[in-house]
């Protein structure tokens, strides 16, 4: 195990991915944000900005796919929530009636409100990120300017398999279940090992490695965006809701539990990855591991500023860091 970590080590010291970028919910239905753009910071002073948001080789078929089982549903005439999964840490749902009003669907958990985009015409993952508890579901279809109706709703109560069953599927922000490529590399990269810490060396040093920050893209992302994971690992370059939302499936398709998290570095928004596995529990947002303790992955500031050994000692200070949602 000594070994994983070394490993491990040197790869995550490696310069980091650059860039940040997402669309980040807020518990008002009318309020989206995207954050993006590349973080400069001299030594450890963050600029004081808010931008604007957001074994053998797995086959798809053999990963942990949501499905609308149909045993649990609140409906009506437009739409409709199935809540048959809930102990596996999602809901799903589908506005079916014709319209050309923007849709939200919101998950209210015991502590914190999720609000989404809801695309109509389809079934969409939503997962259950607050953990056991009392749940409100809610679809919303927009009445003019930012006022919202409820169209349907269903609150349910939360008793998961694990603590981390809500990340290990495809939600809406983490879809790899139609991403045949991203899951055939990342079974590529892991081969035959089976410690979770070196897939998840392999996979980091790949992306690091590969992609490259998508400037043009970062100054034109609009609202509502959500990564296609193939489309991403095809152009190689992207923001970093890309990098982090292709890690993460990547991490999850090959059985690794994995948070796309977002919250505030200092008083930037911001994203970063914690990782688990059965030695280690949750390990938040690992940058490398020093022989002693974790320090913090945080893709951003780290790759702007060269791995820096200041950079590094801002980022391992759990202090600096406020997150607010997980994926």
């Amino acid at each position: 195990m000594k070994k994983a970590y070394q490993l491990l080590a040197l790869l995550l010291a490696l310069s980091l991915l650059a860039g940040c970028g997402g669309n980040v919910q807020t518990d008002a239905p009318a309020a989206d944000e995207i954050y993006t753009g590349q973080v400069t910071m001299d030594l450890v002073d963050l600029e004081d900005e808010a931008v604007p948001l957001a074994e053998s080789p797995a086959a798809v078929s053999d990963l942990l796919l949501p499905v609308a089982s149909g045993t649990a549903v609140k409906q009506n005439e437009k739409a409709a929530i199935d809540y048959s999964n809930i102990k596996d840490g999602y809901v799903m749902a589908k506005f079916s009636a014709a319209t050309d009003k923007r849709l939200k669907a919101q998950i209210a958990g015991p502590t914190t409100t999720y609000t989404y985009d809801l695309p109509a015409g389809m079934w969409v993952t939503f997962p259950l990120s607050d953990g056991n508890g009392d749940y409100k579901a809610t679809v919303l279809e927009n009445a003019g300017g930012s006022k919202y109706a409820a169209v349907v709703s269903v609150s349910f109560k939360v008793t998961l398999t694990d603590e981390f069953a809500p990340f290990i599927r495809p939600n809406q922000y983490v879809d790899y279940g139609t991403a045949e490529k991203t899951v055939a590399k990342a079974a590529e990269l892991a081969g035959t090992i089976s410690d979770p810490l070196e897939k998840v060396g392999k996979i980091y040093d790949f992306v690091v490695k590969n992609l490259t920050y998508d400037t043009k893209k970062a100054a034109t992302v609009q609202s509502g965006y959500l990564p296609v994971l193939d489309d991403v690992l095809a152009a190689k370059k992207g923001i970093c809701f890309d990098y982090a939302a292709l890690m993460a499936g990547m991490l999850r398709s090959q059985g690794v539990p994995c948070k796309l998290v977002v919250g505030y570095a200092g008083k930037t928004y911001h994203a970063w990855i914690n990782v688990w596995t059965e030695e280690t529990g949750w390990v938040d947002g690992v940058i490398f591991f020093d022989g002693t303790t974790w320090q913090r992955m945080d893709p951003t500031f780290a790759s702007s500023n060269q791995g820096s050994e200041a950079i590094l000692s801002y980022i391992g200070d759990g202090k600096n860091y406020t997150a607010k949602y997980m994926y």
